[in-house]
C-alpha cells in the first residue's frame, strides 16, 4: 500500500513528531513524580541523553516510542511500505543506537529501565514496574 497523503503533506506530520515531551514520556513522568521520585531530563551528560535519570538511585528509564524504537512483537513497529529504502536502514540505526548506549550507561554502572509506549496504556502497571525498579 503506497502513501496516502502527499509528500509535502507527509512531510510536514514528520516534522511534527517530537522527539521528547512525548506524551507516553509525560506520562511516566507523571507517575514517578507523583511517587516522590525526582529525577533529570535528557540528561546530556549520559550517552544517548536517557529519558529520566535518577542520579542518587543511578537509575534510568527510557521511555521508547514502539516505532522509533522497532518494540519487537509490537503491532505499532511495523516498517512503513513506502519508501523502504529510507526506513529499513533509519530504523535499524535508531535500534543500533539504542543498543550501544545501553550497554555504554550499564559499563558506567546505571540501571536501564525501558518502558515501551504501548505499555504506558496500563498506567497501574506501568506504576508497579516503575516502584519495583527504583526501589519504593
Amino acid at each position: 500500500m503506497t502513501d496516502k497523503l502527499s509528500p509535502e503533506r507527509r512531510s510536514e506530520n514528520m516534522r511534527r513528531i517530537r522527539s521528547t515531551g512525548t506524551s507516553p514520556e509525560i506520562v511516566v513522568r507523571r507517575l514517578a513524580h507523583g511517587m516522590g521520585f525526582r529525577y533529570r531530563l535528557h540528561f546530556s551528560k549520559l550517552p544517548g541523553k536517557p529519558d529520566l535519570v535518577f542520579p542518587r538511585l543511578k537509575r534510568i528509564v527510557e521511555v521508547r516510542g514502539c516505532f522509533w524504537h522497532q518494540h519487537p512483537g509490537c503491532i505499532d513497529s511495523h516498517v512503513p511500505k513506502s519508501r523502504i529504502p529510507y526506513w529499513k536502514p533509519k530504523l535499524t540505526r535508531n535500534k543500533q543506537r539504542d543498543k550501544e548506549n545501553d550497554r555504554r550507561v550499564r559499563q558506567l554502572g546505571w540501571q536501564v529501565l525501558v518502558i515501551w509506549e504501548c505499555e504506558v496504556k496500563d498506567r497501574d502497571q506501568v506504576s508497579r514496574r516503575l516502584r519495583q525498579f527504583l526501589g519504593k
